[in-house]
């Protein structure tokens, strides 16, 4: 006789390594809309996305590739791009009626002082209510990009007026 016991089998995405199912849970036991951001190699990507039982639902949308449109011809992934992203983010939900979220930053853990609190930070300008602590914010010079080069800053006050308007 055999005494091996059966191998559970995880499942696909959480062997893929793309799903925390604890922590997804977690976000929708909250039942408030999802505010997911991800950043890739050369942009930042935010939704806001709603839990049905068919399937997640994509309430809003941005990308920092459509800060090209506005005038930021600089990089997508940096900390003035997160921000001016959770400022487009932000403005779009507050236009279809959404007010209130969770942040959702996936498997990574964000860390004090990140992209993504300029993300948040962004998105909490822009109108959406979303829990968080006081302490976590990069400085404001950081956001604005003065570690880079003041034509940034010059372009992301444009910018940032043109979301605001």
């Amino acid at each position: 006789m055999t005494s091996k016991k059966p191998r559970t089998i995880l499942y696909r995405r959480r062997r893929e390594q793309k799903t925390n199912y604890k922590q997804r849970l977690k976000l929708l036991a909250s039942r408030k809309l999802r505010l997911v951001v991800r950043f890739t190699n050369q942009r930042v990507i935010s939704q806001l996305i709603q839990f049905e039982e068919k399937g997640d639902k994509v309430v809003a949308g941005a990308d920092s590739t459509a800060l090209k449109k506005l005038g930021w011809n600089y990089s997508g992934k940096n900390f003035p791009a997160a921000y001016l992203t959770g400022l487009l983010i932000a403005k779009a939900a507050v236009k279809k009626g959404f007010t209130e979220a969770i942040l959702d930053a996936g498997l990574k853990s964000p860390l004090k002082k990140s992209k993504t609190y300029a993300f948040l930070k962004g998105a909490l300008d822009g109108g959406l209510n979303v829990p968080h602590g006081d302490d976590m914010f990069p400085t404001e010079e950081r956001i604005m990009g003065k570690h880079i080069d003041e034509a940034v800053v010059d372009a992301f006050k444009k910018v940032k007026s043109k979301i605001k308007d």
